[in-house]
């Protein structure tokens, strides 16, 4: 009877790690998970925010050098581009004088080449980037015989994320 006592605590004390060691490799597995769509969803936002400055980057510099390049031949494709790329108050601006910048464009045959020469970001809070933005344009007229102009432009530009697309809602010439 004794030999049978003793075996019996015996496989009771052997059964109880096992009972124990259950629930903490649950709660261990538990951890672990958690802790790793922590970190996937950590990463993903991490990623989410370089590409938003990346292409607020990218849109502000598109927009500087489509300002920057107006041919008389393209106008209209041109002014297009510039009110593709932009939104809010710097649309409306641009369509107020887009007549204006058509009719001149044409009437001096104008030909204007851009070129981003940088952009930097300065800030991105949620759907609205300030970038810096430096480009210069070489002016011609065609059929004149004077020396090609060079305009040189920095900006300090607010693009806004609207609709999944970065566009510049303003754009301050620096002087």
């Amino acid at each position: 009877m004794a030999v049978q006592a003793t075996r019996s605590r015996r496989s009771r004390r052997s059964r109880r790690p096992l009972r124990i060691a259950g629930p903490v490799l649950g709660v261990l597995i538990v951890g672990l998970l958690a802790a790793a769509f922590w970190v996937g969803a950590t990463l993903r936002d991490a990623q989410t925010a370089a590409d938003d400055r990346q292409a607020a980057l990218r849109a502000a510099g598109a927009h500087a050098v489509y300002l920057l390049s107006v041919g008389y031949r393209s106008v209209d494709n041109d002014i297009g581009r510039i009110l593709d790329t932009s939104t809010g108050a710097a649309r409306a601006e641009y369509a107020r004088t887009a007549a204006e910048l058509k009719k001149s464009t044409i009437k001096d045959k104008i030909l204007q080449t851009g070129a981003l020469r940088a952009s930097g970001l300065v800030s991105l809070r949620g759907s609205t980037a300030q970038v810096m933005v430096v480009g210069d344009a070489v002016v011609r007229r065609d059929g004149s015989k004077d020396a090609p102009q060079e305009l040189f432009h920095r900006w300090n530009m607010e693009v806004t994320k609207v609709g999944g697309a970065w566009l510049v809602s303003k754009a301050e010439l620096v002087l």
